[in-house]
């Protein structure tokens, strides 16, 4: 081949890699030859579906032939309904993540800066460099986002900033107090982005932050959020994103035609109202989160406190050795060495004998014994 095409890509892609996802289970299957593989990578709900959803999909399939709500008018209005908010400010894509990539299309080009934080969700920097546009990352404070670095890296250059609130991979998460003295000193011409894909996992208590109950103060606040993690459609994708109608309507210029299919806008409309699915998925992640910390510490390893439905580890070594030893054990978990974590492993909240089975294999990985770690 006499062509480099990676030269002939836009400078900003191609200083990429591709995003990894985690490893499926059936390709575990055919590496390995095994079987009774259990998944904790890719913070998705262990419940499987609401049956709700299941019926709803029934009623879709029928439809097969036809092009889905180009403007997804019934779940904007179930949205709207739920949240008190106006259709005209939901921006719908394929999963939370498609809605971060509009943003970065829409608002950055060559010579523009987006401000992110070390450790953040990978996304980030991905949809910051296809655009041409500067990545600035500023240092963690304790794993998370430090906010008032995050304010003072703003330039007359920076056009966006991404926040994860909680934080994916660390978990990490801030209130109240501490977003109210960020946000007032960004300025207005700059738009941050409060990704609020974990927000159902978040304890409710006086100083828990709720992007929602700040849109109408500032105007150049764009909250994301998505159906993939508490209401268990991962495979469906479809998540939206909450801002100024204005902000909105150039996010809808940019985004393609039919971004979600039918499936996934009547799951979503389904989900949203069902009430006893969402509660369940909370308690099963705030037990299994307790499930894991008891069996961290009995193991004598560090973690970091997490406010998702998934947990960090840290290890004395490479956490890729780790991962290769549990894969063999028939445990799937997330290495975050692309993070800048190599001594760490992102864990997902599973069911109780799921995570019990995931801290035996640590046990047995780590030479601490093969005795089952006692469920708290």
């Amino acid at each position: 081949m006499s062509c480099d095409f990676i030269a002939l890509a836009t400078p900003g892609v191609q200083g990429l890699t591709p995003y990894v996802p985690g490893k499926p289970i059936e390709e575990l299957e055919r590496e390995l030859g095994i079987s009774n593989i259990i998944k904790l990578a890719s913070n998705e709900n262990p419940l499987g579906p609401s049956p709700k959803v299941l019926a709803a999909l029934d009623q879709v399939k029928a439809e097969l032939t036809r092009y889905p709500d180009g403007n997804g008018f019934q779940l904007k209005q179930a949205l709207s309904a739920k949240l008190g908010v106006k259709p005209e400010t939901i921006t719908l894509g394929n999963g939370s993540n498609d809605v971060l990539d509009l943003i970065a299309r829409a608002y950055l080009c060559p010579g523009d800066e987006a401000v992110f934080s070390q450790y953040a969700f990978a996304v980030y920097p991905i949809s910051t460099q296809a655009c041409g546009a500067s990545a600035v990352v500023t240092p963690a404070k304790e794993w998370g986002h430090d906010l008032e670095a995050m304010a003072a890296a703003i330039t007359d250059n920076t056009k966006l900033v991404f926040i994860a609130n909680p934080n994916n991979p660390t978990g990490t998460s801030f209130g109240k107090a501490e977003w109210e003295t960020f946000i007032q000193k960004v300025p207005e011409s700059v738009l941050v982005v409060l990704d609020e894909a974990y927000i159902e996992y978040v304890d409710e208590g006086a100083d828990a932050l709720n992007g929602l109950d700040y849109l109408n103060r500032y105007p150049n606040l764009i909250v994301t959020r998505t159906f993939s993690k508490a209401y268990g459609l991962a495979a469906l994708r479809v998540g939206y994103s909450l801002s100024h109608p204005q902000v909105a309507n150039v996010l809808n210029r940019v985004r393609q035609p039919f971004n979600v299919d039918s499936f996934a806008l009547a799951a979503a409309t389904a989900v949203l109202g069902d009430q006893d699915y969402l509660a369940r998925s909370r308690q099963v992640n705030s037990e299994g989160m307790a499930q894991y910390q008891a069996g961290f510490n009995k193991l004598g390893l560090d973690y970091i406190p997490s406010a998702g439905n998934f947990i960090t580890v840290h290890f004395d070594t490479e956490g890729m050795g780790i991962y290769q030893k549990l894969l063999q054990e028939g445990v799937i978990v997330r290495p975050v060495a692309n993070y800048g974590m190599a001594n760490s492993l992102r864990i997902s909240i599973g069911l109780p004998g799921e995570n019990q089975r995931c801290l035996e294999a640590l046990a047995r990985v780590l030479g601490t014994g093969s005795e089952p770690v006692t469920e708290k």
